[in-house]
């Protein structure tokens, strides 16, 4: 379509031609013609180099974390025998990335290409959709610009904040509590193994001396490669427990059963997810990360069924993960009964909003369910750490029981 300097040559050329008709002058007539006839020359030469400019888009990184910087690359391409005039291009961008990348391309030499990039920096996770991608192409004079649409997509995949637990953050506990609790975590991971006699030439390191001292035999701890440990990882997605996706407890949530999962498969175990409205599967690290990337709020009320799916697939060489809220009574009990035929077992409750920001009464009945909950849960053998959304685990993570209950209450 003619841009505004296009309309303004057209009508300059019109009235000199209707100048030229008043006062006779063919010269001028001839003049205001060709004037006149230069937007249909340019708008001609636009729609002949319209399927000769080709666009192609490269991501630095398709998956990353929150807050990691991606550089956008757009390659753009002139197949034609004659070098473009300036090139606008703008590339569509979801909300939360921004607003749409707009970037000049100066000339671009006949069969020659040139290179244009741009950054985002997603802070929260999800699955975001670059694209579709236009391009305003000019004539020289930019008397007429026609716009291209270019519908190829790139997905970028923005994976929960996985922290760190190695590195204690406060230097007076040490780094031994952290550790300590991951041991334990790790325990049936570590313990699984079958034993047998001892046979000559078998390395003395693997035998087994409490086996040696129960049984009076030489005993080699043998691993059994061809298993291992698992690990379950619940999450309690209810609505009506942490909120809606993208809220703060929610997606503390998601962050603390993703640490966690991860520090599971590095560790050797097999992993299986469930939350609130899916039951227990099998998945990879990768497949385990790309579900917590999509995962949403749900809108069931009970956590009934998800747990007693849960107790279902238990089994004594599995280590139970459970991030919720902290629970109802009622519901206390289904999540101690259902837990109760796993090996180790680790609940992280997440406050549904933090209780410095309620008034007095509310705060004492929210931090009275979770204290209630940590000690039952306590009992009943679990290890168990009370989180404010604002507050990341591996504050919690290092602490020593002792002090990290006096901080929950």
């Amino acid at each position: 379509m003619p841009s505004g300097r296009g309309v303004a040559v057209l009508f300059t050329g019109l009235a000199m031609w209707l100048a030229a008709r008043i006062i006779g002058s063919p010269g001028l007539e001839v003049v205001a013609v060709g004037l006149a006839a230069l937007p249909a020359i340019a708008a001609l030469f636009v729609r002949w180099s319209r399927q000769r400019i080709a666009v192609h888009r490269r991501l630095s990184d398709v998956r990353v974390a929150p807050g990691t910087r991606v550089h956008v690359q757009i390659d753009v391409e002139n197949r034609s025998f004659a070098a473009t005039s300036f090139l606008l291009l703008e590339d569509r961008l979801p909300s939360v990335l921004g607003r749409p990348a707009r970037m000049v391309v100066s000339g671009i030499p006949a069969r020659d290409s040139q290179q244009v990039s741009y950054t985002v920096l997603p802070q929260s996770r999800g699955r975001y959709q670059l694209g579709p991608l236009s391009v305003d192409v000019s004539d020289p004079f930019a008397l007429v610009r026609q716009r291209l649409e270019f519908d190829d997509r790139e997905e970028l995949i923005v994976t929960p904040e996985i922290e760190d637990l190695s590195d204690a953050p406060d230097a007076a506990f040490g780094a031994n509590v952290g550790i300590s609790r991951t041991r334990n975590l790790f325990r049936t991971g570590e313990e699984y193994y079958t034993m047998r006699q001892y046979h000559e030439g078998d390395d003395l390191r693997r035998i087994h001396w409490p086996s040696v001292a129960r049984t009076g035999e030489l005993m080699i701890r043998q691993d059994e490669s061809s298993r291992r440990a698992n690990g379950l990882v619940f999450l309690d997605s209810r609505e009506t427990a942490l909120g809606q996706t993208h809220g703060p407890a929610f997606e503390r949530a998601v962050s603390v059963a993703a640490t966690l999962g991860v520090l599971l498969s590095r560790g050797g175990f097999s992993l299986r997810l469930t939350t609130a409205d899916t039951p227990p599967a099998p998945v990879s690290e990768e497949r385990f990360l790309e579900a917590l990337t999509s995962v949403a709020h749900a809108q069931v009320r009970s956590i009934g069924p998800a747990l007693a799916h849960m107790r279902a697939g238990a089994s004594g060489d599995s280590t139970l993960v459970a991030v919720a809220a902290p629970p109802q009574p009622g519901e206390l009990t289904s999540l101690i009964r259902s837990g109760a035929a796993f090996g180790p077992k680790l609940a992280v409750l997440v406050y549904p909003v933090d209780p410095d920001t309620l008034p007095p009464e509310r705060q004492s009945q929210l931090e009275g369910r979770a204290t209630q909950a940590r000690l039952a849960l306590t009992r009943a053998g679990w290890d168990c750490i009370v989180l404010p959304p604002s507050m990341r685990l591996k504050d919690r993570w290092h602490v020593p029981k002792e002090r990290r209950l006096v901080h929950s209450v």
